[in-house]
């Protein structure tokens, strides 16, 4: 067997990867960066990595991000106590400056400084940027776990997307800009709204019409009964696979916002492991991918 030299084994992944650089090339790729896969510094600096040669590519990356983990160890420095209904966070006046001020300050900020940092320009927005995205206030309704009754809460300033301008985006990527957005929106009622990330990037993807979403997350993609990583669904096959059971748990919620997103104007959106190192590229410009690949 013939060993090759490190400048030939690039040389031929990159042969292998020119044809889906190329495939998508002027498209526009949303990728959901979440909080769980924020935490090691490396796999930042692979994420960021993946960006810039992204945008070196042709494509035209968004970035979208979450930051939950970071919002909770901030309210707990503060002092202030985090409660959930129905999984969200019920967002209270003091609440959700802490929330604006983490998620549009520093969590947005380091992410730009990172794809900055490999040469490419970055730049942190929220949804009230530009007028991006309006949002309204959100009804959750939740199955009381005592009385099994239906009980609709109020979750404060947690709000749900019903406008989005893509005019700002459009203007930034023609000036081979990288926008990197926070889940924080205005309301028309002059209130500030936060967004869950994942219907965030939905929304925003399908605005775009975009190739592909990614969500990056904390597991592999979606995983049979027998926890095999199934690598493509249709959008009937994956509503059929909640039916019975096989999508359960928290994917559940995840899947559904893929859906949401495909009828709302994506091609297709993949689930991934961002805690992987490049899996955006892995993605992207490889054959086998590395996700759960979800189509109409």
């Amino acid at each position: 067997m013939i060993e090759l030299t490190e400048s030939e084994t690039q040389a031929r992944l990159l042969s292998k990867a020119l044809p889906y650089m190329q495939r998508y090339e002027n498209k526009t790729v949303v990728v959901k960066y979440g909080g769980n896969a924020m935490g090691d510094p490396e796999l930042g600096q692979a994420f960021a990595r993946d960006i810039a040669l992204l945008k070196q590519s042709g494509i035209n990356p968004i970035v979208v991000h979450g930051g939950g983990p970071q919002i909770g160890a901030m309210l707990e420095k503060m002092g202030i106590e985090s409660r959930f209904e129905g999984g969200l966070r019920v967002t209270d006046r003091a609440t959700v400056e802490i929330v604006e001020m983490v998620l549009a300050g520093s969590i947005n900020k380091e992410i730009v400084a990172l794809i900055n940092a490999e040469g490419e320009w970055a730049i942190g927005l929220c949804g009230k940027d530009g007028n991006m995205v309006f949002a309204e206030k959100a009804h959750k309704t939740i199955i009381d776990p005592d009385s099994n009754i239906e009980k609709i809460v109020d979750l404060g300033f947690v709000g749900e997307i019903v406008e989005v301008d893509r005019t700002l985006i459009d203007l930034l990527a023609k000036s081979e800009m990288i926008p990197v957005i926070a889940p924080v929106a205005p309301g028309r009622d002059g209130h500030t709204y936060n967004i869950n990330a994942d219907t965030f990037a939905g929304a925003i993807a399908g605005a775009l019409n975009a190739t592909r979403l990614l969500f990056l997350t904390d597991v592999p993609g979606v995983l049979d009964k027998n926890g095999k990583l199934i690598k493509e669904l249709s959008v009937d096959q994956a509503r059929q696979l909640i039916a019975n059971g096989t999508i359960s748990g928290g994917m559940i919620p995840k899947v559904e916002t893929c859906i949401q997103a495909i009828e709302g104007g994506v091609e297709g959106v993949v689930i991934l492991n961002g805690k992987t190192a490049h899996a955006v590229l892995l993605e992207l410009f490889t054959e086998q991918g590395a996700g759960t690949l979800i189509i109409k």
